[in-house]
């Protein structure tokens, strides 16, 4: 009988999956915005704005963490997880300055 088990995937811990949905929140709240206002320049930013910085800045510790936490355990799949988180977040600031620059 084979006991040995199978560890589960890196992306099932909330630091793992939490920067995604972060990323996909304020990559949303860009969409949503310029569909509801269109793409406006205002002195002040507004709850959009606001939301979509703490959400960006709030990944940070989380990914921090995640990296610290998961790098020497199981460096390949640890890489593979911070490029997605990188690329999400990437999306979402490349979205916001695709509409800043429009």
């Amino acid at each position: 009988m084979n006991t040995t088990q199978t560890s589960p995937s890196l992306l099932t811990r909330p630091s793992a999956f939490l920067p995604m949905l972060m990323s996909l929140a304020s990559l949303s709240l860009v969409v949503l915005h310029v569909l509801r206002y269109g793409v406006m320049r205002d002195t002040d930013e507004g709850t959009s704005a606001h939301l979509f910085q703490l959400l960006m800045a709030g990944q940070v510790p989380v990914i921090g963490y995640f990296a610290v936490t998961s790098l020497a355990e199981r460096p390949r799949q640890a890489l593979v997880i911070l490029a997605l988180q990188a690329a999400a977040g990437a999306a979402a600031l490349g979205t916001l300055y695709v509409f800043e620059h429009s």
